[in-house]
């Protein structure tokens, strides 16, 4: 069943968003049980987990090179193309801001 494309696109920026505020969060907890600075080890794991956000959110990168090959070959409408880029733009968005709340709430510039 093909969801909406609406849905999709606030589907995507959740899942980002939750990939990098939940790996975060909880990845944290192994630093201080090992010993770790937890707020240090939560901005290192919210950089590193940005491009996972964005694969995790829009299914899986083979779909999306798909969906490419399909809007610029012709095989498609352009509009698949469009879409296919408004969902990464989306998981982008929620990737972003994931690590802007990140930063508020530890006081910590994430690079």
């Amino acid at each position: 069943m093909e969801e909406r494309f609406f849905e999709s696109f606030i589907h995507c920026f959740f899942i980002a968003f939750g990939v990098v505020v939940g790996g975060s969060i909880i990845g944290s907890i192994g630093a201080f049980a090992t010993g770790d600075a937890p707020l240090t080890s939560i901005a290192r794991l919210a950089n590193n987990l940005r491009i996972w956000a964005v694969v995790a959110a829009i299914g899986g990168t083979f779909d999306a090179i798909e969906n490419f090959q399909r809007g610029l070959l012709g095989d498609g409408t352009t509009m698949d193309l469009v879409k296919q880029v408004l969902l990464i733009l989306s998981a982008m968005g929620g990737v972003k801001t994931a690590t802007t709340l990140i930063e508020w709430l530890i006081q910590e510039d994430i690079t």
